[in-house]
């Protein structure tokens, strides 16, 4: 195992994270430039954003099994890879074809980090600060998004200005395809494959030697389980998370998450914005991701998974209806739906974007971990390639009242949580599985 610091093991797990942020926020600026030169239609550009999800569903649904038979450092280095390739496709396209299929290449390597990085993190950060470490995920997609807004606005009067803003991801892809070059194993997928001796010298790197002993033998305890693969997705004693799962996963895309960090440009346009004024104000809003989302880091352990998803949907619901009654255009209406933006975002940056993806990283048995997180990935994916693709067309028709919708979605998704899912934090992976096990034959009795 190569010696790095700890903080950089960390650092590198989570670049994923800003690749998934910035080739997913970059179209929100780039396609008032792709639509200027391609001169796409109203359905073209629901395509051309979302072609990236297209492919990420195939990433999501291909990673978490990969992952468990080669090991997640790999598939991630094999993630960094693809990034490269996509994004060198996207910068050099020639016509809208070749410009969605690069991005559906790209899309691949996104959903695939879109579940190695939670599980990665979440199985090599100790469970006293197991939140705050696999919030560095998000915090990491939230630094990228505002990477995306900055470069979208720096290269807006550039020839060539949005083949720059794609290609320009190529530079962390490669950063993180050396860093992980560097990074070790999950010691948690190698003791499940044998090589218990590897696994102890990475915990105790990563622990300095502080309680390893028990933690490998809580491991072996867990993946002595007689179970495997998806088969057990589907047993009594899955049932519980992966309910939990797909809840979350659809729930943090229906609420609408995705039509402000996309479509935000747009929507500052609608309202009497122009162009640079409306990639401006996306990086109001990319620094308010940043902000609190390290504020998310610092609450995730304290306040607890469950009280934050809760909070969040209150906020985020509020801050749309004030969005759906918001019409007309003028300074006015131009301001409300700034700050109606910049709250919800606030609100989702400091709850559903980290927490879902902690709650995933957590929730699901280690042996099916992968293939649960994939299933999870893919629904998630699938349902904000729905909500993307619908939201041109539906917001020229309905304008702001549109997030009306979303808001409704928000309330419902309060209630999901409320009822369904349980505190994790400050629990081991293994006594959150043991917990959920139990639930199950509880339900069975």
């Amino acid at each position: 195992m190569h010696k790095i610091n700890n903080g950089l093991i960390y650092f590198f797990g989570a670049l994923g994270g800003l690749l998934f942020g910035y080739d997913t926020g970059v179209i929100s600026g780039a396609i008032l430039f792709i639509d200027k030169e391609l001169k796409l239609t109203t359905f073209t550009t629901g395509i051309v954003v979302s072609a990236i999800l297209l492919g990420a569903m195939i990433g999501a649904a291909v990673g978490g099994t990969l992952a468990d038979r080669y090991g997640r450092r790999r598939i991630v280095l094999a993630a960094a890879v693809t990034f490269c390739i996509g994004a060198l496709g996207c910068a050099v396209s020639w016509n809208v074809g070749s410009l969605i299929f690069f991005r559906v290449i790209l899309g691949t390597a996104v959903g695939g980090a879109s579940t190695l990085v939670p599980m990665y993190l979440s199985e090599l950060a100790p469970a006293k600060v197991r939140g705050a470490l696999s919030t560095l995920n998000q915090l990491m997609i939230m630094i990228g998004i505002l990477l995306a807004y900055t470069i979208n606005y720096l290269f807006a009067n550039i020839a060539g200005d949005w083949r720059w803003m794609l290609g320009f991801a190529f530079i962390p892809g490669i950063l993180l395809f050396f860093g992980m070059l560097l990074a070790p194993e999950s010691p948690r997928w190698l003791v499940e494959k044998g090589c218990e001796n590897r696994a102890r010298e990475i915990l105790n790197q990563l622990r300095h030697g502080i309680g390893v002993d028990d933690e490998i033998s809580d491991i072996k305890l867990t993946n002595d389980q007689p179970h495997s693969g998806y088969r057990d997705l589907f047993a009594d004693w899955a049932r519980p998370s992966l309910i939990i799962g797909i809840g979350l996963a659809v729930f943090q895309q229906v609420i609408g998450c995705n039509t402000v960090l996309y479509y935000a440009p747009t929507t500052f346009t609608k309202v009497g914005l122009g162009s640079s004024a409306a990639l401006l104000g996306t990086i109001g809003i990319g620094i308010v991701n940043v902000l609190v989302t390290v504020l998310a880091v610092w609450l995730m352990d304290r306040a607890g998974r469950r009280k934050l998803l809760m909070i969040g949907n209150v906020g985020m619901s509020v801050s749309l209806f004030l969005m759906a009654f918001t019409s007309g255009s003028g300074a006015a209406t131009s301001i409300m739906t700034v700050i109606s933006l910049s709250v919800y975002i606030m609100f989702f940056s400091l709850t559903w974007g980290p927490v879902m993806w902690v709650l995933l990283g957590e929730i699901f048995p280690l042996r099916i971990r992968g293939v649960a997180l994939g299933v999870s990935g893919v629904i998630n994916w699938f349902a904000n390639l729905m909500v993307s693709l619908t939201f041109p067309s539906l917001f020229a028709r309905f304008g702001t009242a549109l997030f009306s919708v979303y808001a409704i979605m928000g309330v419902i998704a309060f209630i999901f949580v409320f009822c369904m899912v349980p505190e994790t934090a400050g629990k081991s992976l293994e006594q959150i599985e043991a917990s959920l096990r139990s639930s199950s034959l509880r339900n069975v009795d």
